[in-house]
């Protein structure tokens, strides 16, 4: 079924790359919450309280930075190139999502091109955000900045674009804090737009004009889309703590440039003026550089390439401060590289003790090095034998995530699982010397025992990743029976989840696409899938008789060059596909043959009637195709009024011939969610959908006899995933502002057998799904703007309250209040009093005030409407003391509630 909206093609390489984009819209206004950065306006829509959750597969894309806090143990962050930020959980061993709270609006600033932990005051976290430096992404980036370690964010834009998932988004980190005067901050900008600072703890920014290169670099001259030609920029900034004292900034600042002649740059005045630094090498590019203060040694990881995919020659330096001398500290000579190198980290328990990874080396496998003596001699994490064959100083443990081996059996030197790829993020933990945490291109890897390296013992490697899932989804399908939930991804393909709460053993295989660019299954046999996607080389098609446990390979017709999109006939006996790079196609039996259809333009999306078997259906540039004959021909219907680009998605009803709902269309055109009961011989729009990007169904909520359909779409105004049981003509917003994942347009699909259950598409947050806590049943039939916007709610409430994080001086909570009355609520406000001097400092999904320990909270204009039996939810950050009692009674317009 169907899948992916591309923007414009890019690189479908190993790691995590955009499978599709919003419309361009407003940027945000300067320096305001960014969890409120896309909040709902003017309705009071209906609402239900959900817990989101991820279906785990634990990684899936490129980790480019890894950062620990320098004064605080334990407290360490993860950044993305397309799916956010995330924070360590130490008594988890686990990753909590950061940056779930940006909207739709702002997509681009789900990249992350850097981060900064605040040395001298832990809590502030900052982030760099924004997906690409081209017209790829249509907002500037911005920086994120944090007081209570990234639970909630405040917004400064800035006025260029950001590149987390341009070339180059491997070096870093280009954000950094000064470690004696925290209030400044640097920040290394692309496009050739040089050396910025902050003097307010980034909420304003301003340019270094005494900076005197902006960098030179590009990866391709050549690239008319801007994507490879733009000018990587300043990709680090370093401070040197032995040059100052607390509360005055530091005076010695280094700059790493991408130019390969002039790489390194200095300040020894707090960066009022800068010169390059004398002596040091070219020809290269620095893609690190990491200073150990304690013997005055700034080391610098050097490559030909600004990386994260190529580098075919490297160089480690070491530069000492005091002297000015350079000293070549590569563990091989430069002829016998073929790998830049890239990640580096220095033991801040045992000064002298460092160690790179030849981040480029992807045959036979990555590299990591260490030395013990600042760099004069060096051991490797793997050494031939003889041969082909290894002698690894690790062990490697997957299974927690046992698809990291990707079901091969490859030949010696390859190993699997792999040590690694695009290797650029490596740290070691500055109060743990025998914890190491590294990036890949599909994962996070770490080890608790490193120190076994010096003795001449293994030290054993397992994936530190759960938690921090990062796969851009193409396409999702929930069968009415078998597995619960079914994928299509970029990069790794797919997985058949038998347990939402567990990591698939593995992906698709046989064949292994790098991207499931379609799904599909046969609606009365759901046994009988098919998968179409990308790969370099072999089959774009492939089919399962055990409902996608166990594969086969169908034959390609004539042209292919991608997967495009298939369907399957309703009783599984005939398929029809719309590969890229021919027309469309159909076929009885698994694909050994395949013949041309016609009466339909190549590139259609096609899908298929969920009860007849012959009836299939196709959709390109505002046409509606329909054949009753297999797929063998198609007639354009004579609907009007669809959306005349390609930006579209329908499905048919399950268990109803010829119902059909299609979502789609552009800003500033056609653009919406229409209804054929018909067989799309006509289509109805719904009314207060604005934009639809998505639309699948679920089980039927109980008393009603249609399914529930979700979208992902803006209705009355709201941006947000919803929610109708009664065929569109009322709809409930099921996400949060706390809780929207950046652009979600690629497919949505409900649970035919748990009612409410959701499966969301996110592009680089993995598979999100929501479970209802509405038990009753039924949307109240809101929507549409109350004309009251502030009438007492009526009957008995209940309310949960949650700490779900603390920090030394602040804590986040969540609050869910449940209508347990007879009657909706037509707006709501509720109260209670701390006991202990907290103090809210942010709140999303409602409105508060404070007097003295007495908190109020009123409604959005959004969700003021509660069901009877439904529930509604917001959060909040606050202050605390030492102590951080619960309250003990919440009342609901003076109505004392029910806690939970």
């Amino acid at each position: 079924m169907r899948r992916t909206r591309v923007l414009t093609a890019v690189l479908a390489l190993a790691a995590g790359l955009l499978t599709g984009g919003p419309p361009a819209l407003a940027a945000a206004p300067p320096d305001r919450p960014a969890a409120a950065a896309d909040a709902p306006a003017r309705s009071a829509l209906a609402a239900d309280t959900y817990t989101w959750k991820n279906a785990r597969i634990d990684g899936g894309g490129f980790v480019p930075g890894i950062v620990f806090n320098r004064s605080e143990r334990n407290l360490a962050y993860a950044r993305t190139d397309i799916g956010g930020a995330y924070r360590w959980q130490e008594q988890t061993k686990s990753w909590t999502p950061l940056l779930d709270s940006v909207g739709w609006d702002d997509w681009g600033h789900t990249g992350v091109v850097s981060l900064a932990s605040d040395p001298v005051d832990p809590d502030r976290v900052y982030a760099a955000a924004g997906t690409y430096t081209n017209d790829w992404d249509p907002n500037n980036g911005a920086v994120l900045r944090s007081a209570d370690r990234g639970a909630s964010w405040r917004k400064a834009d800035l006025p260029f674009k950001l590149g987390g998932n341009m070339p180059g988004r491997g070096m870093g980190e280009r954000l950094a804090v000064d470690p004696h005067r925290n209030s400044v901050l640097y920040l290394g900008a692309p496009s050739g737009k040089g050396l910025w600072r902050s003097t307010d703890s980034g909420a304003s920014w301003s340019k270094v004009t005494a900076f005197p290169n902006p960098g030179t670099y590009v990866q391709d001259p050549s690239d008319t889309s801007g994507y490879a030609s733009d000018n990587q920029g300043i990709v680090w900034v370093t401070f040197d703590e032995s040059t100052g004292t607390p509360g005055s900034a530091t005076r010695t600042i280094y700059v790493g440039v991408a130019d390969t002649e002039n790489a390194v740059y200095r300040s020894t005045d707090a960066g009022a003026t800068w010169a390059r630094v004398a002596g040091q090498p070219t020809g290269q590019l620095a893609h690190k550089g990491v200073l150990d203060a304690e013997n005055g040694h700034l080391y610098l990881a050097y490559s030909d390439k600004g990386g994260p995919y190529d580098g075919g020659k490297g160089r480690l330096w070491r530069y000492t401060t005091a002297t000015g001398t350079w000293t070549d500290i590569s563990p091989v000579a430069e002829a016998d590289t073929y790998y830049g190198f890239s990640g580096l980290t220095v033991d801040r328990q045992n000064p002298g003790t460092l160690m790179a990874t030849a981040y480029s080396s992807w045959w036979p496998d990555t590299q990591i090095f260490r030395s013990t003596d600042s760099g004069a001699t060096w051991t490797r994490a793997w050494d031939y034998s003889s041969y082909p064959n290894r002698a690894n100083r690790y062990t490697m443990d997957v299974s927690s995530v046992p698809w990291l081996t990707w079901g091969a059996n490859p030949s010696p030197p390859e190993q699997t699982p792999k040590l690694g790829w695009m290797t650029e993020a490596l740290e070691i933990d500055p109060f743990d010397p025998d914890r190491m945490m590294y990036g890949t291109g599909a994962t996070v890897y770490g080890t608790e025992n490193l120190t076994n390296w010096d003795r001449d013992t293994t030290f054993t490697i397992t994936p530190m990743v759960r938690g921090l899932e990062e796969t851009a989804v193409n396409d999702l399908v929930s069968p009415p029976s078998g597995a619960p939930l079914l994928s299509g991804l970029l990069d790794i393909g797919g997985f058949r989840h038998t347990d939402l709460t567990k990591v698939p053993s593995m992906m698709f295989t046989q064949p292994n696409f790098t991207a499931t660019t379609s799904l599909d299954f046969a609606e009365s046999h759901p046994n009988t899938v098919v998968r179409a996607g990308d790969l370099d080389s072999g089959p774009h098609i492939a089919f399962s008789t055990d409902n996608g446990a166990n594969w086969f390979a169908g034959t390609d017709p004539s042209g292919v060059s991608g997967g495009g999109t298939v369907a399957a006939g309703a009783d599984g006996s005939r398929f029809v596909w719309s590969p890229r790079g021919a027309g469309v196609h159909h076929t009885t039996g698994f694909g050994t043959s395949w013949s041309a259809s016609s009466g339909i333009p190549e590139g259609a999306v096609v899908e298929s009637d969920r009860v007849d078997p012959k009836t299939f259906y196709g959709f390109r540039s505002g046409k509606f195709y329909v054949s009753t004959d297999g797929g063998a021909t198609f007639t354009a219907s004579p609907a009007t009024g669809l959306p005349s680009g390609d930006s579209v998605r329908f499905k048919a009803l399950p268990g109803a011939k010829g119902d059909i709902w299609l979502a789609g269309g552009e800003s500033g055109g056609t653009y919406g969610l229409w209804h054929s009961t018909n067989g799309g011989q006509s289509f109805t729009e719904l009314q207060g959908v604005d934009e639809a990007d998505t639309v699948g169904f679920g089980k039927a909520a109980p008393g009603a006899s249609y399914q529930t359909v979700f979208t992902s779409a803006k209705i009355d105004g709201v941006r947000g995933i919803f929610r109708s049981t009664d065929q569109g003509r009322s709809w409930t917003r099921i996400n949060d502002d706390a809780h929207q994942w950046g652009w979600t347009g690629a497919a949505i699909t409900g649970d035919p057998r748990v009612y409410g259950r959701v499966y969301v598409a996110t592009n680089g947050r993995g598979i999100v799904y929501g479970d209802t806590s509405d038990t009753g049943g039924g949307d109240d039939g809101g929507g549409g703007t109350d004309p009251d916007p502030d009438p007492e709610p009526t009957g008995a409430c209940k309310v949960t309250y949650e700490i779900t994080n603390q920090w030394s001086d602040g804590f986040q909570a969540q609050v869910q209040v449940t209508n347990t009355g007879p009657d909706a609520w037509k707006g709501w406000s509720l109260t209670w009093s701390f006991t202990d001097g907290q103090r809210v400092s942010q709140l999303w999904n409602g409105v508060h005030a404070q007097s003295g320990p007495a908190v109020t909270v009123r409604n959005a204009d959004w969700n003021g409407t509660v069901a009877a039996g439904s529930s509604v939810g917001f959060g909040f950050t606050a202050s605390r003391s030492a102590t951080n009692t619960q309250p003990a009674a919440f009342a609901l317009d003076g109505r004392a509630c029910t806690v939970a």
